[in-house]
């Protein structure tokens, strides 16, 4: 590998993101616009839609009426110290134990005190034992704000790389490059860096942005959150090298590519937990690197983890990236 090939090529890739002032906009402006939102849409007493944990299942709750309230989500749990946490961090509005006869719910929140008084409006009052958690308040926008970093980066790595490969062979220029002593591997380590650096540039100034503007929980370290990223966008990266191995039509590439994005978007708990979804459902998005980058954020910013406790999210993502640039590689053609 010819080390002023790779310089030559990676100059050149980033002036001609930085010239491209419309996308550089976008990518800083767009998740900042996003998180603002959920500021401000969700800075109320919270959404409408309420989840119970139930300790074993509803039905041993026998005929109390409350578990037959609509519009309530009854999620089962077997652990007692896993469901917990939960009720702390907002993520579960009340936990209930129907052998025990006992309840939980978090004093901070207001779902909570709603669905202890149609608990309490549904039972007879002494029927269940109250019991309280008292956390930090979890606010929607700072659940969120991790999953829009990660979204808009993995829009980023796909697009920047895979698309933008797809327009140089469609333009003929990857043809003309063939012609030079340029190799296969220093051009595609040259799109790979220049993308990598630009996006954890970007990533940062957001994310010093609205945490200036907003002011998100951070209990770990920024070093481990940066290594987060680091390893989710060289996963994501040489996923759009796949796409752009040997397609030549910017229009399949785009359809590739959203076929690509939009169904970790929704599947990678970026907007709503995971908790009660279809079990399969579930096990489908643990294949989503932006699923495991997103768990492992939050882990950091919101629950303090350290390294140790993010290392499987970690490893799931190194060997995504080795598998994916191993088949990108492979695929490669200039025309």
């Amino acid at each position: 590998m010819n080390f002023q090939r790779f310089w030559a090529v990676f100059v050149c890739r980033n002036w001609e993101f930085l010239r491209d002032r419309s996308t550089l906009t976008w990518n800083l402006l767009f998740p900042i616009s996003l998180i603002a939102g959920f500021a401000v849409a969700f800075s109320g007493p919270g959404l409408a839609l309420y989840k119970v944990g139930v300790l074993g299942d509803a039905a041993s709750g026998g005929g109390d009426a409350f578990f037959k309230t609509r519009y309530v989500q009854f999620i089962p749990f077997v652990d007692l110290p896993a469901a917990l946490p939960k009720v702390e961090r907002h993520q579960l509005d009340m936990l209930v134990d129907p052998v025990g006869r006992r309840y939980w719910i978090n004093e901070e929140s207001p779902k909570g005190y709603v669905l202890e008084r149609v608990l309490r409006g549904a039972d007879a009052p002494a029927t269940f034992d109250k019991q309280t958690v008292s956390g930090q308040v979890i606010r929607y926008v700072d659940w969120i704000a991790p999953g829009i970093l990660a979204m808009n980066m993995m829009f980023s790595c796909l697009f920047g790389v895979g698309y933008v490969i797809v327009r140089y062979r469609k333009s003929g220029m990857l043809k003309r490059l063939k012609a030079t002593p340029l190799t296969p591997l220093e051009f595609l380590s040259a799109q790979v860096v220049s993308r990598l650096w630009l996006i954890l540039a970007t990533t940062a100034l957001v994310f010093a942005g609205t945490d200036w503007f907003i002011g998100f929980p951070m209990h770990g370290s920024y070093l481990a959150l940066g290594l987060v990223f680091l390893v989710g966008a060289i996963s994501l990266i040489s996923l759009g090298l796949i796409v752009a191995a040997r397609t030549n039509s910017e229009e399949v590439a785009a359809g590739l590519l959203n076929a690509l994005s939009w169904p970790m978007t929704f599947l990678s708990g970026v907007w709503f937990s995971l908790e009660g979804v279809h079990p399969v459902l579930q096990q489908c998005a643990q294949l989503a690197p932006l699923t495991h980058i997103i768990d492992a954020a939050r882990a950091i910013m919101i629950d303090g983890a350290d390294l140790a406790a993010i290392s499987g999210h970690l490893l799931v993502l190194t060997m995504m990236s080795i598998g994916f640039m191993a088949v990108g590689a492979w695929r490669f053609r200039w025309e």
